[in-house]
């Protein structure tokens, strides 16, 4: 909902993944990747980047597959994660006036 209107704003949500197969494919099959995006009623460039990608993922060209794109998402996303818990013991620490937190598993 924004402020100023109050009123929901929507996301556009992702193609789904039959219907970019099927954009691909007709992509791929040499029709003019213009008269298939303006037929499927998505932008060319959008179709551009599904192509490239789909090339990727076959090995044809190189690049970051899907898999390992998607890999490396979570594995920033768990980065990040565990940075704001780190941030979080040592100011919990700080707050307790220690130095510097303990390591797990110290008696100390």
């Amino acid at each position: 909902m924004t402020a100023s209107t109050g009123r929901l704003t929507t996301v556009p949500s992702a193609y789904p993944p039959e219907f970019r197969a099927r954009a691909i494919a007709l992509g791929r099959a040499g029709k003019p990747q213009k008269q298939t995006a303006h037929e499927l009623d998505i932008h060319p460039v959008t179709l551009s980047k599904w192509v490239k990608q789909d090339k990727i993922d076959r090995g044809e060209i190189p690049g970051v597959s899907s898999n390992e794109s998607a890999e490396l998402r979570a594995a920033r996303r768990r980065i990040q994660e565990l940075e704001t818990e780190l941030l979080i013991v040592r100011q919990a620490a700080k707050f307790l006036g220690e130095e510097r937190p303990r390591p797990k598993g110290s008696t100390r």
